[in-house]
């Protein structure tokens, strides 16, 4: 007769909590970066196929350089997204619409995609922590945060895309590029930090 011992590693709120805001910050990380080598290579009139290389070269760098560490933090985000497959089909669907509307529109008005992006962000974020709160118990402070701050992002990204100061679009985008790795800092650095 063989034995078999079955392993679950279940991880605590706080943990949890920690691994996210480890990949936020990571996610601003890349983000960031992606951005400011993106627009180096725009300016030196880069084919465009490369930028879906520098994208796969600074995102392996990023989480292949601490892929042990991503492996713990891969598997507690998994545990608390396990919560969201017991909402209601209905609650399900009015969140996949928050993610996932805002960055389709993307591909009818391109010209307003930092917009939407931030949109997308914001309205997913809050939404997740609305239906986590109210059907999971959960309080993910960091995704409410970070849903916040993208939405109030939007007018200062069309402010400046729109200001006299800027000559060329690219900057705009940049910038707003630049917005969204800020909020995941922001959101990053208060899950990290937060007690409870």
């Amino acid at each position: 007769m063989s034995m078999y011992r079955i392993s679950i590693t279940t991880y605590s709120t706080l943990q949890i909590r920690r691994a996210f805001g480890i990949f936020f910050i990571n996610i601003a990380i890349l983000v960031s970066s992606g951005s400011i080598v993106s627009e180096i290579a725009f300016r030196n009139d880069v084919p465009l196929f490369f930028y879906v290389i520098i994208w796969l070269i600074i995102s392996g760098l990023i989480f292949g350089l601490q892929f042990r560490k991503f492996k713990l933090v891969f598997s507690s985000i998994r545990q608390r997204m396990k919560n969201s497959t017991k909402w209601p089909i209905s609650i399900k669907t009015i969140n996949g619409i928050c993610w996932a509307l805002p960055f389709a529109l993307i591909a009818f008005f391109p010209e307003f995609s930092q917009y939407l992006i931030l949109l997308g962000i914001g309205l997913g974020n809050i939404s997740t922590f609305v239906f986590m709160k109210k059907f999971s118990g959960l309080n993910n402070k960091e995704q409410l945060l970070v849903g916040i701050v993208s939405l109030a992002l939007i007018l200062p990204a069309f402010e400046i895309d729109s200001s006299f100061f800027l000559e060329t679009q690219d900057i705009a985008i940049l910038l707003s590029r630049l917005f969204i790795a800020v909020l995941y800092a922001i959101g990053g650095i208060y899950a990290l930090y937060q007690k409870d």
